[in-house]
């Protein structure tokens, strides 16, 4: 993932304005609903399909993901985008690498 492919591909869905799964991330922050978004988007935002996915291979697998399981409850569970910010920003800090 960290070759150049991988840290370009990662670089331009953060910051492209061609990106579809940050064009919905955006919309989303300004209060479109995903179906709204998804329909007038009229591509495949993958990001999407794979939150979903994600988040229920970490859950199987006993895997804490914050992000990943909060940018689900935003996509599918109608948690405001300003809010998810917030409680992640809340969280206390821990090791990363810990088992």
């Amino acid at each position: 993932f960290m070759g150049l492919t991988g840290v370009g591909d990662l670089l331009l869905t953060a910051t492209g304005d061609l990106s579809r799964n940050r064009t919905v991330g955006m919309q989303l922050a300004q209060g479109r609903t995903l179906d709204d978004i998804l329909h007038s988007l009229g591509h495949v935002a993958e990001g999407v399909r794979c939150a979903r996915a994600v988040a229920a291979l970490a859950r199987a697998k006993g895997v804490d993901m914050p992000i990943t399981f909060t940018v689900c409850e935003v996509l599918f569970e109608g948690l405001p985008a300003a809010k998810a910010v917030e409680r992640l920003l809340q969280r206390d800090a821990k090791s990363e690498s810990a088992r």
